[in-house]
């Protein structure tokens, strides 16, 4: 019959439509990196990357951001170590000038020959003379200081056999400094006087006046005690 040849290939059709049907239907979602925009630090593409999830993490946090507030490290390199080369020493200060040359030299000390009556040398007082005698060699640079020194540092009346004498012997005197002015010098001492008399007091005042001239050429001398001139403290004696 020929109603069911049609019937078989009526089913026949209708089977390759709906096979035709399927393969035309929606299609399939496409993979993720052609239908999205790639991310910064994983593809989704990529089988490794969606295996291990550790490895997007890991890459996320590879770079650390700066925390609002604080200021980013400064980029100025390391210090150098100190060199080990020694510093250099400082230059060494040349003393200051004196004004003086040192010298080595006798020093000139007057002392007085009592009752010569200025033949031996200059008279002073009751007829005596001043006589100039020298030391042995001696360093100085200031004549006047050493000078007057070693007059006021003798403690004997006699000087030798010479038949001198010293009448500051028992005074107890210092020098404390001189001054050269023009063809003046001042000197200035300090402690007591200690004389015998009367006529010790020209003797004192002249001894140290022309010991004070020769070790400094001068013509004139002023000779001052505790401050005061020698004329106001002899003068109470």
């Amino acid at each position: 019959m020929a109603r069911p040849r049609h019937t078989v290939l009526g089913v026949l059709g209708l089977s390759g439509l709906i096979v035709l049907t399927g393969c035309f239907g929606p299609p399939a979602p496409g993979p993720t990196n052609s239908s999205a925009a790639p991310s910064p630090t994983v593809s989704s593409a990529s089988p490794s990357t969606t295996a291990s999830p550790t490895t997007s993490a890991t890459t996320t946090s590879a770079t650390p951001t700066t925390p609002a507030g604080t200021s980013a490290a400064p980029t100025t390199p390391a210090a150098m170590p100190p060199s080990s080369a020694p510093a250099s020493p400082p230059p060494t200060q040349e003393p200051a000038p004196t004004g003086l040359p040192e010298q080595v030299g006798p020093l000139t000390v007057y002392y007085v020959a009592v009752g010569d009556n200025g033949v031996s040398g200059p008279k002073i007082g009751c007829g005596d003379s001043l006589v100039a005698t020298t030391t042995a060699p001696v360093r100085f640079t200031d004549q006047v200081g050493p000078s007057v020194g070693t007059l006021l540092a003798n403690k004997k009346r006699d000087v030798g056999l010479s038949g001198l004498i010293n009448v500051l012997y028992q005074s107890n005197l210092t020098y404390l400094g001189g001054e050269l002015d023009g063809s003046t010098i001042s000197i200035w001492l300090s402690g007591q006087f200690m004389l015998g008399g009367v006529c010790d007091i020209p003797r004192a005042k002249a001894q140290l006046e022309y010991t004070a001239m020769a070790a400094s050429g001068a013509t004139s001398a002023q000779v001052f005690v505790n401050g005061r001139p020698i004329d106001e403290v002899l003068s109470l004696k």
